[in-house]
Order: structure tokens, then C-alpha cells, then sequence
């Protein structure tokens, strides 16, 4: 059953897309909560739930992950290996949300424990399109194991 008070933690260095992903979020009737964090350090600080993170009622551990590859400090690809090796951590679910293109990097993620690489979509209609896909796959259909 679809739990809307599960947050997603977005990890995203730009803010145009933060904002495009938010608006989306809100066309798609995604109730669930978008946390996000623009670096790799600042990712793995959250997940931890260390520093200014360490308020589990304030900052949740997420239900679902949307992971940019190309970020400051720790890439997308660091931050996902460092998470499959976290006992606590290693079964939130993560979809590599990303501009890459470049079939290596779908085959890395893949290799690193991602449960799905989608390129970013360009178009805001599309866009809107994938957060009913996450609302309705993710976050209503596919079981999660809570961390």
C-alpha cells in the first residue's frame, strides 16, 4: 500500500532540476516528500543520518533514492557503492536519475547495485511522466524492505 508520508531523498547538484523535479512531482500528484541534498558528502551525511542529519524525525531515512552520477565531492557512483556496503542502508532502492548517456556507466550502476538508470528526461511532460511512474511502480507497487 502506497504510504505518502515515505520520504525520497534526491541527490542533485543543480538547481533547475531540483525545481523542474519538484514542479513535476506536484503535476504527477506524487504526495510523497522530495528531501534533497546537492553533493556526494552531503548524501552519505543524510543517509547516515550524521551532523545537521542526525534528526531522524526531521531528515527520515529514505524509501527511495534518485541518484545524479555527476556531483561534487563524491559522485553518484561512489555514494551507491558506499550504500550497498552499509548493512543498515544497503536496501533502499536507487534509480540512477541522470544526464549520462554512455552505456559504461548504465552497465557501472547496474554492477553497483542501482535498480534502475533513467536518463533525465528532457521535456517537462516527460518528466511528469516519470514521477507517476515512480509513484505508481515504486512507491505503490514494488515492496520495499525498510532499512
Amino acid at each position: 500500500m502506497l504510504d505518502e508520508r515515505r520520504t525520497i531523498l534526491v541527490v542533485e547538484d543543480n538547481d533547475d532540476d531540483q525545481f523542474l523535479l519538484r514542479e513535476a512531482w506536484t503535476k504527477a500528484g506524487v504526495a510523497n516528500p522530495l528531501a534533497f541534498v546537492d553533493d556526494g558528502e552531503q548524501a552519505c551525511a543524510y543517509l547516515s543520518g550524521e551532523g545537521q542529519y542526525a534528526d531522524r524525525a526531521a531528515f527520515p531515512l529514505p524509501a527511495l533514492l534518485l541518484l545524479d552520477i555527476k556531483l561534487p565531492g563524491k559522485s553518484g557512483f561512489e555514494i551507491l557503492a558506499w550504500l550497498r556496503e552499509q548493512e543498515r542502508l544497503k536496501t533502499i532502492p536507487v534509480i540512477m536519475l541522470t544526464a549520462s548517456t554512455w552505456p559504461e556507466e548504465v552497465v557501472k550502476a547496474s554492477r553497483l547495485g542501482a535498480n534502475s538508470f533513467v536518463i533525465k528526461p528532457s521535456a517537462a511532460q516527460e518528466l511528469t511522466d516519470f514521477a507517476a511512474a515512480v509513484k505508481s511502480y515504486w512507491l505503490r507497487f514494488n515492496e520495499f524492505v525498510p532499512p
